[in-house]
Parts: structure tokens; sequence; C-alpha cells
């Protein structure tokens, strides 16, 4: 047995090593981006900190691991600079940190309570906590983790197709004349992982209804029981409408409480894909924006964005605990217990799909024990604020063009000199965030908004100021400026 290599000395030397690489990771609040490295080049870096023992196993080599640590970090998205403000996932709480590496050692899957028995009763803990903002009756919800958001919103859909065609997932998809078609209605704008969904449940993106958006990014009620009825005339049967709470592209909030009277209306499952803005709800000052989250039938919604936990761990909320049993519906003897008791009520297994899923709820859990909701509710009111400041800073630049008022921490614009015709502003907004990536000072992402590319921002760094905020327009200024000059 290779006894040296599980030796509990060994484990605390290697841990201090990385613990001195991550210490200085932390403490470094330069401002920077990506260094983005050729993939051929990383390759062979890689391939020379690998040890070239094939026989037997290798000696211990403390540098060797160090290597390899510091060039894992250097080669990633720099999520705690100043510099990083181009996704939605964050820098984690550090303690965050800390409780995920004890999941990895400990290596306790939680879809069953016999195997994960703190992470199920954190499970249900927090679906209570959480629950108050959402504000379901007690004893009459369920929650599930799921690994990410795009599994949860997959997972809700299922659950609404199955509970509207209750043969579907024994027989297949309805099929015949004068049969309607299962359909989904969305917003215009809503996350892919939708239409991903729709293929992989059989629906197919033929069967997606668009509704229509207004000005503001988000779904037009006005327009929403038109399009249901002309959805209905062309044979489809709407069994599900998704709304956005906080759009991936603009950070857009959809008229949640007038959705929800149009669904119950029409009998129709409302599904709310809040994985990022769905953390406004534990703030006091912005839970406003899903005004009427209690009377939709599912949430999902990621902890590893706005709640600064550990990718991945997404929170899939039903309104119905019946309805969390409804989208898988199979046995497995070697899992599910024939007479279920006190132990088995706590487990997942029969309502998500994975069958090993890591404890991904112990981070969450852990911050919310340890210091309570006003850490997130103060570093997200903070990063919303920052973002309704950069925006005021933008207004004041007149060679900027702003496209919409932040509702949270996200905003698109873009750099419109009075010299730029109309026709090359995509292909510069393009150009200056693949060169502004190259650089490697800050990392920003892009996004198309009415089919014109626009410089996208998110604010997830609590480090982040005004004042970087103007440092990164200097240098898009400059980039600009550069492509410009190189173009005449």
């Amino acid at each position: 047995m290779p006894a040296d290599t599980f030796d509990p000395e060994l484990f605390r030397e290697n841990s201090e090593t990385v613990l001195n690489r991550l210490e200085s990771h932390l403490a470094d609040s330069s401002i920077r981006g990506l260094e983005l490295i050729d993939p051929e080049t990383l390759t062979l870096a890689a391939r020379a900190l690998m040890t070239s023992e094939r026989e037997k196993i290798a000696a211990f080599d403390e540098k060797r691991l160090d290597a390899i640590t510091d060039l894992y970090i250097r080669t990633g998205i720099q999520v705690h600079s100043p510099g990083y403000m181009g996704r939605q996932f964050s820098g984690v709480v550090p303690l965050g940190g800390v409780v995920d590496f004890v999941s990895s050692v400990v290596n306790q899957p939680s879809s069953f309570y016999e195997a994960g028995q703190l992470p199920s009763v954190a499970e249900r803990i927090m679906a209570e906590e959480l629950n108050r903002f959402i504000g379901w009756e007690p004893d009459s919800f369920a929650m599930v983790t799921t690994s990410g958001g795009s599994l949860a919103n997959l997972t809700a859909l299922l659950a609404a197709r199955n509970k509207m065609f209750p043969g579907f997932w024994s027989d297949g998809s309805p099929s015949g004349d004068g049969l309607p078609r299962p359909a989904i209605a969305v917003g215009a704008d809503v996350h892919y992982s939708v239409s991903r969904a729709a293929g992989i449940l059989g629906i197919g993106e033929s069967q997606i209804v668009r509704l229509p958006i207004n000005a503001e990014q988000q779904i037009c009620l006005e327009q929403v029981r038109p399009a249901l009825a002309a959805a209905e005339q062309r044979g489809l049967k709407v069994f599900a409408l998704v709304a956005s709470a906080g759009t991936t592209s603009v950070g857009a909030f959809d008229p949640l409480d007038g959705l929800a009277d149009i669904a119950r209306e029409a009998g129709i499952w409302l599904h709310v894909d809040g994985a990022h803005g769905a953390s406004l709800l534990v703030s006091d000052r912005l839970r406003h924006k899903l005004r009427g989250i209690e009377k939709v039938d599912s949430v999902a919604w990621d902890a590893h964005k706005m709640m600064f936990v550990p990718a991945p761990c997404t929170l899939l909320f039903y309104r119905n605990k019946e309805d969390s049993l409804g989208a898988f519906q199979q046995r497995a003897s070697y899992v599910f217990d024939e007479e279920p008791d006190r132990y088995t009520e706590l487990d997942s297994g029969a309502r998500n799909f994975e069958c090993t899923k890591r404890p991904m709820i112990m981070p969450l859990w852990t911050l919310w024990s340890v210091y309570g909701p006003a850490l997130f509710a103060e570093k997200i009111e903070y990063l919303c604020d920052l973002t309704g400041e950069i925006h005021r800073i933008l207004l004041d630049e007149p060679d900027f063009e702003t496209l919409h008022r932040p509702e949270a921490n996200i905003l698109c614009f873009r750099y419109r000199p009075a010299e730029l015709p109309d026709d090359g502003v995509h292909r510069l907004q393009v150009a200056i965030r693949n060169r502004i990536k190259i650089r490697g000072n800050f990392f920003i992402s892009k996004v198309n908004i009415d089919g014109v590319a626009a410089l996208r921002v998110v604010m997830m760094n609590h480090q982040i100021t005004a004042e970087h905020f103007r440092m990164l327009l200097g240098e898009i200024r400059r980039v600009g400026t550069d492509l410009l000059t190189d173009a005449r």
C-alpha cells in the first residue's frame, strides 16, 4: 500500500504549501486581468511539472506541488482582483473555500442522508432560512441543491412537463393529429440553458415561444397573452413559462407579479431563473425587484454568484413540495429504500439528477452560521450601488454610450467617439474587448444587444471602486484610439 501518500503529516505539509500560495494570492490587491497563454505553451509547462516516474510511486516533491499551485493560480481569471469585472462568478468568502476544502477531504456525497448527514440537515436548514425571503408557507415547499443553474432549470422544467403531460416520461412526446405539442414560453433574452433544456426534454427549440421584451429588456407584460394565444393557434400547449430575475445579458428583472397572474390564469407553471438575481432577496433594500416571487412555482438560485461561495452551488426551490418529486420517476434498489424512515426523509436523490453530489451547501450554511445574512446583504448592496455610480460616471462621458439603467450589478455600454461611423460600432467593441483581454490589466466581457456588440462589466468584487472603473475607461479609450488609428 502507498502508505506515505496518505500520511497525515504529509497532508499537513501539502496544505501549508498550498496555503502559503493562496494567502499571497488573496493579499495581492494589484489590478490584473487575465494572463492569456497559448494552449500549447501551457501544455508544455504543465507536462514539465509531471513526474517521469512510471514504474513506482514517485517520491513527493514539495517544489513540484508549489509550482503546480502557482501555475493553477496564475492561469485563471483573477476573481479577487479589482481588474476582474467580466463574469458572474465571484471571488469566494475565504471561509467558504476552507469549508469546501473540508468537503473535498472528507468526501461525503450528499444525495442520501446516510452518506452526508450534516450536509442533508444543512440543506433543510438553509431552505427554511432562505424561504423567509421567498415567503411560502413553512412545510409546504421543497428545496434541492443542483450542480449549477442550467441543471436546476432543466430539473424544474422536467417537473413541469411531467405534471402537465403525465405520460411523457414513460411514453414519450404526445403525437398524432389534433394533439397539442408541448411548448415552453420564455423571454427573448432568456439564458441559453433553457433552449438546451428544450432539446434535452424532447420539446424541441421550434416549440419555444419567445415573448417580446421591452426597452428595459424585460418580458413585456402587455404582449404575453397575445403571444400565448398565437401559440395555441399553432397547435402548441405551453406548459411552462420561464422568467428571469437578473438576465445574463443586462441583469434585467422580469415582472414576476404580473407574469404569475397570467400563468395562473392560463394553468401554466411559472419558473424563475434567478441564478444571478435571486440573491437580492436577502437585502431589505433590493428585494422589491423580485416582487411576486411568492406566487411562482419554482426558482433557481445560484449561491456561487451573488452569495460568494465556491461553485457550483445552486438551490432549486419548489412552491409545492409534492412537485419536487415529479421530475424523475424511477426506482433503484441500490440507493432508494423500500421502507422510508426518519433518516431517508432527508434524502434528495429522488429529487435531483445527480446520484453522487458534492455537499455544496456546506460553505453557504457555514458562512450563514458564522456571519449571518448581513454579510451577504451588505456586499450585494455595495456592488449594486457601485454599479449605479459607474452608470452615472458614463453619463458624463460624451464618447461613451450607456444602453440601460442597471437593476443590479451588470452594466452594458459602448465606446462611441464622434468620428466612429454606425457601421463600425460592432467591430470596434469586439476588438476593444479582445485587446483588453490580451493586455491583461482588466478582464471584461461583451454581449450583443439588438444585434450590436456592447462592452459588459459585472461588479462582483467589493474591492473595486469607482476609481478602478475610471482606470478601465482610460484603457478603453487608449485601446479604441489605437484601433481606429490602425484602421485608417
